[in-house]
């Protein structure tokens, strides 16, 4: 496993349909070793802090195997950061990757899997692509967010190494499955949230499906 490459964006102003709107979706490549804290990377912001940015969403991670996939969908290559991804990862993917699993970046940088990504129109707003939204969700290639346990320098290349790894049977895809089907799924809602490593926003909402049924 191994981190191909390093994306950060300020907060911008941007324009869709004649109107303005800001965000820190758009990424570029940053070719040096930059330092990973708790809250951010060094670089990069976010706009809306109710949704990305914080404890639990410090960083964004997404694999590179998804792009292979959007590109046989779409005919067209994307480059890394078209997902608004700090992190294009090698070697974890959405259907092995777990809620909970500690890695460690390098020598000493360790981040946690606090909860998957979940799509929002900012993404068709920056890649133009119709329906893109809806093709996430479908697909569950979303990335997902890290918690920063160890912070440290990172740098595109340096390899990941699993380090712990909690609920074995809670990947990205399943969680995404039950967080969108929680209102028929509520024994399901009902054990994904009781797992500590989840973000704590994702626990309540689980939390409240499961009480409705």
């Amino acid at each position: 496993m191994k981190l191909l490459s390093i994306q950060v964006g300020k907060v911008q102003t941007h324009e869709h349909n004649g109107k303005p709107w800001q965000s820190g979706y758009i990424k570029k490549p940053v070719e040096r070793r930059v330092m990973l804290t708790s809250l951010n990377l060094e670089g990069d912001q976010q706009h809306n802090k109710h949704v990305h940015g914080g404890v639990n969403r410090a960083v964004l991670m997404y694999s590179a195997e998804n792009y292979e996939a959007w590109e046989a969908d779409l005919g067209e290559k994307l480059p890394n950061g078209s997902f608004a991804e700090n992190f294009t990862v090698e070697g974890l993917h959405e259907s092995t990757v777990c809620i909970g699993d500690i890695y460690q970046i390098g020598d000493t940088v360790k981040v946690q899997v606090a909860q998957p990504r979940q799509p929002c129109n900012q993404i068709y707003k920056v890649l133009g692509i119709r329906g893109i939204e809806k093709k996430v969700t479908a697909t569950h290639r979303s990335g997902w967010y890290l918690r920063v346990l160890v912070e440290g320098e990172v740098e595109a290349g340096m390899p990941i190494t699993l380090v712990e790894r909690f609920h074995p049977e809670w990947t990205i895809e399943q969680a995404h499955t039950v967080m969108n089907n929680r209102a028929t799924m509520p024994d399901k809602a009902s054990e994904l949230s009781a797992i500590e490593e989840l973000e704590p926003g994702w626990r309540a909402k689980l939390a409240k499906a499961a009480t409705k049924a």
